[in-house]
């Protein structure tokens, strides 16, 4: 039986998944009630679709996850269930990290201002080749993803368990941080799409105090939709990326699991933490995206005028 702490926390997680959920389901229905009734859905939001379902199963995974360790432990007694459940983890967090990347390139292509020849080519070929683009942050996904489960039925936690009555101690605790040490590697391959969203933002930036300064030496002033556009998506960027640090820090203490035995609760609050990213980013998206905060508010009138019918 999970103790109290335990329950309150988990109490906590479902909390947060169900706004994780609402945000970024509202993002896939809107975008795809868009491409039903136009019979097409523009690249930015083929990747808020994309984006939004990716973290829907990043979401899953980590609540399942959570929800295992407390209520039941003995299914990670095996290593095979503990990384077929980190491959989608692995797969998941991917995904999302990629598809940001993307969201992150296309506001850069549209919005910056910049005249260098492969700059203008990749601003005018953005469009045709976003799908092939996210298929192929697919792909790379799952590749990247596979190590996770090379010898898949080591078990490992049984040899944990075991110690005490073998003296294979030092044989299993090294298994264990090899394959703790592999996951934590492969994880920490997001950190190439990070450094690309960075450096994506950074050049924002660089844009944005160009034009401004253009701007006022034509005295012209500085407010107009090229500076809106600048800061709307330097915002949404620089959100993702504070966002995905704190989540990066939550993983590495959820992953001390695998050095530290019987740390659950540790693992618990890490990915307590974890579940701000997938579902916090969802509802700055919404916010920053004009038709999907129209569509928000037209919700919310909705409810707001049923709500009052009923009193």
């Amino acid at each position: 039986m999970p103790s109290k702490v335990e329950s309150i926390l988990m109490l906590i997680a479902v909390g947060e998944f169900s706004m994780g959920m609402l945000g970024n389901t509202f993002i896939v229905l809107v975008n795809c009630l868009g491409w039903v009734k136009n019979k097409k859905m523009a690249s930015v939001d083929l990747i808020l679709a994309s984006l939004a379902m990716s973290r829907i199963c990043l979401l899953c995974i980590i609540l399942l996850d959570g929800f295992i360790l407390v209520l039941y432990p003995d299914v990670y007694a095996t290593g095979k269930q503990m990384k077929i459940m980190d491959f989608f983890w692995t797969l998941t967090n991917h995904l999302s990290v990629w598809f940001a990347t993307c969201l992150s390139i296309f506001y850069f292509l549209k919005i910056a201002n910049f005249f260098h020849p492969l700059f203008l080519w990749m601003k005018w070929r953005i469009d045709r080749v976003i799908l092939w683009i996210l298929l192929g942050c697919l792909a790379l996904s799952v590749f990247i993803s596979l190590p996770v489960t090379e010898n898949l039925n080591d078990d490992f936690r049984l040899c944990v368990k075991a110690k005490r009555k073998t003296n294979s101690t030092l044989r299993c605790r090294v298994n264990k941080a090899q394959y703790a040490s592999t996951k934590i590697l492969l994880n920490l391959l997001t950190l190439f799409p990070f450094s690309v969203s960075l450096i994506s933002f950074l050049l924002l930036i660089f844009s944005l105090w160009r034009h401004t300064r253009q701007m006022q030496l034509n005295a012209t002033g500085c407010s107009d939709p090229s500076t809106a556009a600048h800061m709307g998506a330097m915002k949404a960027v620089i959100s993702f990326l504070l966002l995905f640090i704190i989540y990066c820090l939550a993983f590495l203490v959820a992953t001390s699991s695998y050095f530290m035995p019987e740390t659950e609760l540790a693992v618990i609050w890490g990915e307590l933490i974890a579940l701000i990213y997938p579902s916090s980013h969802s509802f700055i998206l919404i916010l920053k995206n004009n038709k999907l905060r129209q569509a928000s508010l037209r919700v919310l009138w909705k409810v707001k005028y049923i709500l009052k019918r009923r009193v």
